[in-house]
């Protein structure tokens, strides 16, 4: 049965679910400032290898799922709301997330590894290694996340031709991609919850080990995460572990590589297999 949304914590969440039926299920997570749409060249790819995907619109971009307080927005929320859709599939899935949907999924894996054949984690490493990459170099490339945790201000310099934009654009965006940002985000009124992740960073749990088979996927024009933030992240991979680093491409893996990414994701599930 297609899942177009499923309901917990009395919030709906929108759910893109395409590709054959009965291939076995991949979920997506989208990172910020996107939405389930940063997969729609991947999914394909996917599709045509047998898989199934589930491509949520996650806490605080689905309108039904939009918390007011940062609070709404704890990792811990994150990773149960993967877990209940998980639970709607009724079956373990593969598992792949970009940026904070990255984040999100370590946690995922970590917590329930019994609903995780395999992980693709794209740009952002395990949470400890990230945090332990803020004491160097990282730091520097992290420092957008305290304009996003001032009241109020990111969403006003969100507006057209705004700071937001030309954060975006020196990042890797094109025009597309920010017209994109302005109708999908913006304009759908999801830059707030979007914001929330970042304002409830101090709300996170430490995550554990992962035992799946993990890919770590990153790239060297990555303006947000540097190279150092990597160093140490198989750590926390029990099981067999591999990363694979691309050559001239930015942040936006998902939309700017596709194909890497579905390779990928399809690596991760060989492994499983």
């Amino acid at each position: 049965m297609t899942i177009s949304s499923y309901v917990r914590d009395g919030l709906t969440f929108d759910v893109v679910d395409s590709g054959p039926a009965d291939g076995d299920p991949v979920v997506l997570l989208h990172g910020f400032p996107e939405r389930a749409s940063c997969w729609r060249e991947v999914s394909p790819i996917l599709h045509a290898a047998g898989f199934r995907t589930l491509a949520p619109d996650q806490r605080g971009y689905s309108p039904g799922a939009r918390p007011r307080t940062r609070l709404g927005y704890g990792a811990g929320r994150l990773v149960e709301d993967v877990v209940a859709l998980i639970d709607e599939v009724g079956r373990p899935v593969h598992l792949a997330g970009h940026d904070w949907g990255s984040a999100v999924g370590w946690g995922v894996a970590a917590k329930r590894p019994d609903l995780v054949r395999s992980w693709t984690a794209m740009s952002v490493p395990h949470p400890v290694a990230f945090a332990r990459s803020m004491k160097g170099p990282q730091l520097r490339k992290s420092a957008y996340m305290a304009l996003f945790n001032i009241p109020v201000l990111p969403e006003v310099v969100a507006g057209r031709g705004g700071r937001m934009e030309r954060m975006m654009r020196g990042s890797g965006w094109n025009e597309d991609d920010v017209e994109r940002f302005r109708e999908e985000i913006v304009d759908y009124g999801a830059l707030p919850g979007g914001l929330g992740w970042y304002r409830a960073l101090p709300l996170a749990p430490r995550v554990g080990r992962v035992s799946a088979p993990t890919t770590m996927l990153w790239s060297d024009g990555d303006v947000a995460i540097g190279r150092t933030a990597l160093e140490g992240n198989d750590d926390f991979v029990t099981g067999p572990y591999e990363f694979i680093e691309l050559t001239a491409v930015s942040h936006w893996i998902p939309t700017k590589a596709p194909e890497a990414a579905a390779s990928a994701i399809l690596a991760s599930i060989a492994k499983a297999s």
